[in-house]
């Protein structure tokens, strides 16, 4: 394995360390607030410098509008919650990087936007992304509004989002697609926000002059609401219909909205009309979305509803391993990697986060990525991942797995019918739970600990060797884990 570098810089390591300390604030806060509103405000903060002289912490957002909208609601929130995890900080500093362009929040009452007019908010699920002739001539701007990353070429498919994916491509191809709206459902973090990115890639790619609308349901109400009290409706409406594709994610955020349902509803009608492309995205499918009027919710369901599962431990492997390109020639051993596709089940999300927080210390500290580092440095996200799998649940999966009496696991019988299972249990109980190698055996009918290190060494290298072997323990690791 190849080390990385020696030095590192003081300021890097104070920078790992804001890092870790905003985690666990922005975690905190969630839970206070709620996805909602952590989702649309406080996630998309990016920590700054500290100045340790005057006390001072810098936190900048993507533009004035939220910059703007954090700092009258969240700042003594803030404020607090970082005086907290670091007695040294007597202020904290709300605003946009210094170094980012500046770039006026989208208003689609603004006369001008008509014209030859951009807005770009990069914040994920507040974004309204608007791509049309606005160079002419001299070149088009493609990508305006949409994360260059979230592509299909970067989306890694399995089993569990494979129908989503095909979907999204079709709705995204040049030729009329055969059902619209499409409909994404997901949990958080499984993907639908990165699949609404590449449909508008995948468009704007073979419709180049085409106008794209992308927002969240949130940031869709705040410009409702605004043009609603400019007296601009007449505007704001026109201007929502003369868009080719429309692309909004979260829309369980616009539940109890009356007048904005039946402005979303009446849009609706007007694009598919028309023969335009509508994709939703939300965490739960339409007919459970409580507080939505029944017309809409029969416009979102009558396309396509696409259900993206949570992503099981061999999409998840397949993931991490896509992610090590970019960090090359770092290498990652194939331990930690199984590691934390065994461990980080909760959202694909949360498994990158935790790979680049892994490879960021790793890196900034000279350190190899090992085993022990991930359990060192990770303990945060995996405690919050750890489903607690007891031993007589992985027997009695075992044992069902098998076809054999759940009292085997205890008896003295020798076949090898019975003993392979077994040893496959013992191997499993290791792998899954905190137990000891006594404790385990204990469990097996007071077998010795030594009798235990046998199964799992033996399980250890059978998979190595043996096909079949690996597709049974694979198997079960998936009925366990989910």
């Amino acid at each position: 394995m190849k080390k990385l570098r020696e030095d590192y810089s003081m300021e890097d390591l104070e920078a790992v360390n804001l890092a870790a300390d905003w985690s666990d604030i922005s975690q905190g806060l969630r839970k206070d607030l709620g996805h909602q509103l952590h989702s649309q405000w406080i996630k998309p903060i990016q920590v700054g410098g500290f100045c340790e002289d005057t006390g001072t912490l810098d936190l900048y957002l993507p533009t004035e509008f939220s910059a703007n909208w954090v700092q009258d609601r969240f700042a003594d929130r803030l404020s607090l919650a970082w005086k907290i995890a670091r007695s040294n900080v007597r202020n904290v500093r709300i605003g946009v990087h210094p170094g980012r362009r500046q770039v006026a929040d989208l208003n689609l009452a603004d006369n001008a936007l008509g014209g030859r007019r951009a807005a770009n908010d990069s914040g994920h699920g507040g974004v309204i992304a608007i791509a049309n002739d606005a160079m002419g001539n001299a070149g088009f701007v493609s990508s305006v509004g949409l994360d260059p990353s979230l592509t299909f070429g970067a989306f890694v498919t399995g089993e569990a989002n494979i129908l989503a994916c095909n979907a999204a491509q079709r709705m995204a191809a040049s030729e009329q697609p055969q059902f619209s709206p499409l409909y994404l459902k997901a949990a958080t973090g499984q993907g639908k926000t990165h699949l609404l990115h590449a449909i508008g890639h995948a468009y704007l790619s073979s419709h180049p002059r085409a106008r794209i609308f992308y927002c969240s349901a949130e940031r869709f109400m705040v410009e409702f609401v605004q043009a609603l009290k400019q007296n601009q409706m007449i505007e704001f409406k026109a201007r929502l219909r003369s868009f080719d594709l429309l692309l909004v994610d979260d829309i369980q955020f616009i539940i109890g909205k009356a007048s904005a349902q039946e402005e979303l509803l009446y849009t609706i009608d007007a694009l598919l009309a028309e023969g335009k492309r509508l994709v939703f995205a939300a965490d739960r499918a339409p007919q459970a979305l409580d507080g939505v009027e029944p017309r809409l919710l029969s416009r979102l369901s009558m396309g396509l509803v696409a259900d993206m599962q949570a992503a099981d431990i061999e999409l998840r492997r397949s993931i991490l391993e896509s992610k090590l390109t970019r960090f090359a020639p770092l290498e990652v051993p194939d331990d930690v990697i199984d590691f934390l596709a065994r461990t980080i089940t909760r959202n694909v999300r949360e498994l990158v986060g935790g790979l680049n927080k892994l490879i960021a210390y790793a890196q900034l500290t000279g350190q190899e990525v090992s085993l022990q580092l991930a359990e060192e440095q990770l303990t945060d996200i995996l405690s919050a991942n750890r489903r607690r799998i007891t031993i007589d649940e992985i027997q009695r999966t075992v044992c069902q797995f098998f076809r054999i009496d759940r009292s085997e696991m205890s008896s003295k019988r020798r076949a090898r019918a019975v003993v392979r299972p077994r040893q496959i249990a013992m191997y499993l109980s290791k792998v899954l739970t905190p137990r000891s190698y006594p404790e385990i055996g204990r469990k097996f009918g007071g077998r010795d600990h030594s009798t235990v290190i046998h199964a799992v060494r033996l399980i250890e290298d059978l998979r190595t060797r043996d096909a079949d072997m690996d597709g049974d323990v694979r198997s079960l690791l998936r009925q366990l884990e989910n």
